[in-house]
């Protein structure tokens, strides 16, 4: 008789930037269901992560990856077109009442499928809207790493360790820089950071590779051009450059980041050695004219599903700044939830005090009930 030939073939590829929340996703009801979320992106394809929780800790009970074969784009040339799925239990476990945080690859095996992540920040069951700013480490980042570090520098590459854990640390905060950008009517430019850049690659064995590069303020150097309504801060680092695009709204009298450009060299072991990414359709890091951005939380600012530049401890002002000095400071939001939470604890602490002294002064009062002045 005749004889198929099946071919097997490996088909790469990243969540995209533009992948959305499905109406899968939700906060779930109390006991009768759990937290769902799940992202939709490109024909018909869907990674679903279904939460639950004990009293000490919160997991991703179970991973669910739904693909579509009949997707040309993704599957060439695929022997069926029908939707698949793969599941694994138990994927990611972290204390109640901490953030989870993964900076290098956590590989999940399934059937026919590989996922995995890498700089995964989440939190399950947060308890008042935010990252809480405790912490739950994943193994992946106390594992050893292959490290080139010199004493100007932290440049890290990740990979699956293949020998026994050795305990190390996860990559430290970058150094707060202070840059700037002049042009013929002052400076247009004003910028205070610790920046980080993490880039996700494809290794030459075709496995995810990522790489975290901390910009040393001492051996960077800031350049730009100022313009009527843009102007572009470009700091180099070693082998690595990273361009800031910032746009004036004259209408609404505000500015922001439009645009981020970002070039560098990769390790050995990558596919290949360049890497180049860019996106001028974001809107971040937004003040009014004649003040500054300030947030002193991290912030991700994504320029590709490949490359995201992290933001420490950044105030920055454009197109009106007054010599080397910020004006009037307008927080992020972050900050101000973070904010929000001491000024809710101090106002139950007053009224507290308040109360304490009201039953004090009522019972002084009343102790005298009764009692003639002789």
């Amino acid at each position: 008789g005749d004889v198929t030939k099946i071919l097997k073939k490996f088909a790469h590829f990243f969540l995209p930037q533009n992948a959305t929340s499905q109406s899968l996703s939700s906060c779930g009801e109390g006991n009768a269901s759990h937290p769902v979320l799940a992202l939709g992106f490109g024909a018909g394809h869907l990674i679903r992560l279904d939460f639950s929780k004990t009293p000490d800790e919160y997991q991703v009970e179970e991973l669910i990856f739904y693909y579509n074969l009949s997707d040309e784009t993704l599957f060439p040339n695929a022997s069926e077109g029908k939707v698949m799925e793969a599941t694994q239990k138990s994927v990611i476990q972290a204390r109640i009442g901490t953030e989870y945080r993964c900076i290098n690859s956590k590989n999940i095996h399934m059937k026919h499928v590989n996922v995995t992540f890498s700089n995964v920040t989440l939190e399950a069951y947060p308890t008042n809207g935010t990252f809480s700013t405790n912490k739950t480490e994943c193994r992946e980042d106390m594992v050893s790493t292959t490290t080139v570090a010199s004493t100007t520098s932290k440049h890290i590459t990740s990979q699956v360790p293949t020998t026994s854990p050795a305990p190390t640390t996860a990559p430290s905060s970058p150094a707060v820089g202070k840059y700037n950008v002049t042009g013929a009517n002052g400076t247009c430019v004003l910028a205070s950071m610790g920046l980080q850049l993490n880039i996700t690659y494809l290794k030459k064995d075709e496995k995810v590779g990522l790489d975290l590069l901390n910009f040393v303020p001492g051996n960077t150097i800031a350049s730009g051009t100022c313009e009527n309504t843009s102007a572009f801060l470009n700091l180099a680092f070693e082998k690595t450059k990273i361009t800031f695009h910032f746009v004036l709204n004259a209408t609404s009298e505000k500015f922001f980041l439009q645009g981020v450009k970002v070039s560098t060299t990769l390790p050995s072991e990558a596919k290949a050695p360049t890497f180049e990414a860019s996106n001028d359709s974001m809107n971040e890091l937004r003040a009014s004219v004649g003040n500054s951005y300030k947030c002193s939380a991290e912030e991700n600012l994504q320029v590709t599903d490949k490359a995201l530049v992290n933001v420490f401890n950044v105030q920055v002002q454009a197109f009106k700044v007054d010599g080397d000095k910020f004006g009037a400071v307008e927080e992020c939001q972050l900050d101000e939830n973070n904010m929000l939470i001491p000024i809710i604890v101090g106002a139950a602490l007053a009224g507290l005090v308040l109360i304490v002294l009201i039953a004090y002064l009522i019972g002084r009062k009343r102790s005298h009930a009764g009692y003639q002045t002789i």
